[in-house]
């Protein structure tokens, strides 16, 4: 079937935002075409211009005969700092307050605008990494993990409490939970990653950080390397810290169950080298 250009611009669109990081031959496109290569060329020239400046992302040209074409998803800076604003007010919704100082977030980790905005933000700032696979605690963990996974085209993997029969054999760790420090056990099947992988660790909430602790350690049992860690809120007040190195979009100052009062501010997001479109 030969196609128009307005058809195939809008074909070509569609299949690169779906294959994030996925390199596409030129020859792939004018044979599923059935177009020139030079035609093929202009198109991408035009989309990567709308790309950028829709806030979409970008292509990268990779030349020569086992070339083509990757797309990035990316964003702007200040369509980064609406997302953030717009999630600081979300959260900070005193009507979120739960008994013991806990927060209500299950309604934004079960939409899928707001998880699919996440994605993006995290996948953007992670964007020139190397990076095969996604790691993440059940449960809340897995809307945003799976939001990361989407955005930078590879898999995700679900750390567990308990063994599943399901998943065959597992590694299973013990580590110290930052907050309680209580022993805590972590489980992952051992197909679930290979050996040498390079992880992004993402979770929902971070206190102290002793489950992304306990991640990084169980990682070492699989021989893998942590590529990132990225959070959607962390805690500002905690007596120790036990890990240093991560992203996180939000941060909760305080939270005053008497006043019902949630206080909540950009995390450190935009304190990253981040390359924004």
């Amino acid at each position: 079937m030969k196609f128009r250009r307005s058809e195939r611009l809008v074909d070509m669109t569609h299949y690169l935002m779906y294959h994030p990081r996925e390199l596409v031959s030129l020859t792939w496109f004018a044979d599923r075409y059935q177009s020139a290569k030079s035609s093929i060329s202009e198109d991408l020239v035009i989309i990567n211009d709308i790309f950028k400046h829709q806030g979409i992302g970008f292509l990268q040209t990779v030349p020569g005969a086992a070339g083509g074409v990757k797309f990035y998803p990316m964003v702007k800076k200040d369509q980064a700092e609406a997302m953030i604003n717009e999630l600081c007010s979300l959260i900070a919704d005193p009507e979120r307050l739960l008994p013991g100082e806990y927060l209500f977030m299950t309604d934004l980790l079960g939409n899928p605008k707001i998880m699919n905005e996440v994605g993006k933000l995290l996948a953007a700032a992670v964007a020139d990494r190397e990076i095969d696979a996604i790691m993440t605690v059940a449960t809340k963990g897995i809307p945003i993990a799976q939001a990361v996974a989407n955005q930078l085209n590879v898999p995700f993997v679900i750390v567990r409490r308990d063994p599943k029969v399901t998943e065959g054999p597992t590694v299973t760790i013990n580590y110290v939970s930052g907050s309680s420090k209580r022993i805590q056990t972590m489980v992952l099947s051992k197909r679930s990653l290979k050996e040498g992988a390079r992880v992004l660790i993402v979770d929902d909430f971070m206190k102290a950080g002793g489950t992304v602790n306990g991640m990084i350690n169980l990682l070492e049992e699989f021989n893998a390397s942590v590529a990132g860690i990225a959070v959607l809120v962390e805690s500002e007040h905690v007596e120790e810290r036990l890990v240093d190195d991560y992203i996180s979009l939000v941060k909760l100052t305080n939270v005053n169950m008497k006043e019902k009062k949630i206080n909540v501010v950009k995390g450190n997001y935009f304190s990253k080298k981040i390359n924004f479109l």
